[in-house]
């Protein structure tokens, strides 16, 4: 008989509107600083990317304003929904990020949350610089234009 694995369900988690407003320059995948009942709501799925950020304190590199729905089956041991959480990237990386970050235009944005294979949550962190609104526009009229051909392809 397979043995069953309890991380076989895929948890990807992305931050949709990252790739419409910032032109990714570099990506990087973090380890998370997390409690007991925050892993096990990332395990749901219930985790919102829309409004959060990165911000470098003291030399370390944290996330803000990142949704992880209080888990339902805690009881009094629950989580605070949202909270700064440490991202873990070697000194190195750190180093890079803070210099990249401190140049006009470009900022760190959670791009999405997932769950690798020893079980460790990870998220993939871009440095980006802001689109403008011309920029959208291209974007959208390059996605319609490839929608357009794949309808073709497919008549």
């Amino acid at each position: 008989m397979a043995k069953d694995n309890k991380f076989d369900k895929v948890i990807n988690i992305k931050n949709r509107k990252a790739s419409f407003q910032f032109e990714f320059v570099d990506t990087y995948v973090a380890g998370m600083v997390l409690k007991g009942t925050e892993i096990k709501s990332i395990r749901e799925a219930k985790v919102s990317l829309t409004e959060a950020f990165c911000i470098f304190l003291d030399g370390e590199l944290y996330v803000r304003q990142m949704h992880i729905s209080p888990y339902s089956m805690a009881a009094s041991y629950n989580h605070v929904a949202i909270r700064d959480r440490k991202l873990l990237l070697n000194k190195k990386e750190l180093d890079k990020l803070e210099t990249k970050s401190q140049e006009k235009g470009l900022t760190i944005i959670p791009v999405r949350i997932f769950i690798n294979d020893r079980g460790m949550a990870k998220m993939e962190i871009a440095l980006g610089r802001g689109k403008k609104t011309q920029d959208k526009r291209q974007d959208l009229k390059e996605k319609d234009a490839k929608r357009e051909i794949q309808r073709m392809a497919f008549d």
